[in-house]
């Protein structure tokens, strides 16, 4: 299968290099990282092992035609993604970044299936031309809406021929609320704290991490989505637990100074509903991205 990634950062250099141990791919995203890939391959350490010899660009090729095209990044540059996939008219896009509504805005755009997805690989880029796998997870793909779909079962049958945890899955609504939820919990409160993910599973930062679940299960209950307050603080839990000593990625954009994507995580629940616990954590936030002119 020719794939193409569109955000060669940590994630989408993870996904694509164990991808192309066993299709063509292509990692679209920023020199020197994709430089280095182009010229030396792209080393894959840490809880995967691995070489593998993707392409590396820094633009979508012109004479691009993927049979799948892989969204990773930040939700803020989702629009900037769909622009950039609408000349090469992708096959299939699978969306598996942070946030809601990524998937409508890449389907507003795209004349193609467009697939939602979830990927508890952990992944760090460590330098150009190498990337860290921290901690081995799983890649959980299906139609936005909900059901089933051909485009879908050949992109995790793609994952699966890869090596990849795969799961092909018929209720991606609740998924992907599900895992807003553990967004919401674990990111804006590590990154507000300055703590691993491992400490919000008890004191003052449980508190607040099951209040923010809490609020987003409600907020999905409202759109529709039948989930329970317990089941997404259990999904807060379960996944802090597993990932205790990793360092979240919206803490990861605050150690760097980065924009971070609280407006599709926090943001975008205190737009739905009322709810207090992520108004409060994205307004904090945004007032620390203000400070340093990121916003």
């Amino acid at each position: 299968m020719d794939v193409l990634v569109f955000g060669a950062g940590s994630l989408g250099s993870l996904v694509g290099g164990l991808l192309a141990r066993q299709h063509r791919v292509t990692l679209v995203g920023r020199d020197p990282h994709v430089g280095t890939v182009a010229t030396d391959g792209l080393t894959v350490g840490g809880a995967v092992e691995c070489h593998a010899d993707p392409d590396g660009v820094t633009a979508v090729p012109s004479d691009a035609a993927p049979d799948l095209a892989l969204v990773t990044v930040k939700a803020y540059d989702t629009d900037a993604a769909a622009a950039a996939l609408t000349d090469c008219e992708p096959s299939t896009v699978l969306s598996l970044q942070n946030g809601l509504d990524n998937e409508a805005r890449l389907a507003d755009r795209l004349d193609c299936p467009v697939l939602a997805g979830t990927c508890t690989y952990g992944a760090m880029l460590e330098e150009p031309g190498r990337v860290t796998c921290t901690g081995v997870g799983e890649v959980v793909l299906g139609p936005r809406e909900g059901g089933e779909s051909p485009a879908a079962d050949r992109a995790g049958a793609a994952f699966e021929a890869a090596g990849i945890e795969t799961t092909v899955a018929a209720d991606m609504p609740r998924r992907t609320w599900e895992k807003l939820a553990v967004n919401a919990g674990i990111n804006a409160t590590t990154a507000l704290a300055r703590i691993e993910n491992g400490a919000v599973l008890d004191g003052p930062a449980s508190e607040v991490a099951a209040a923010a679940a809490r609020e987003t299960a409600r907020a999905a209950r409202e759109a529709g989505v039948a989930l329970s307050d317990e089941a997404a603080v259990d999904a807060v839990r379960e996944v802090a637990d597993a990932t205790a000593d990793n360092t979240s990625s919206m803490y990861q954009d605050v150690l760097a100074e980065r924009r971070t994507e609280v407006d599709a995580i926090n943001g975008a629940v205190a737009e739905r509903i009322d709810a207090p616990v992520n108004r409060t954590l994205a307004g904090l936030l945004r007032a620390w991205e203000r400070a340093r002119d990121r916003r």
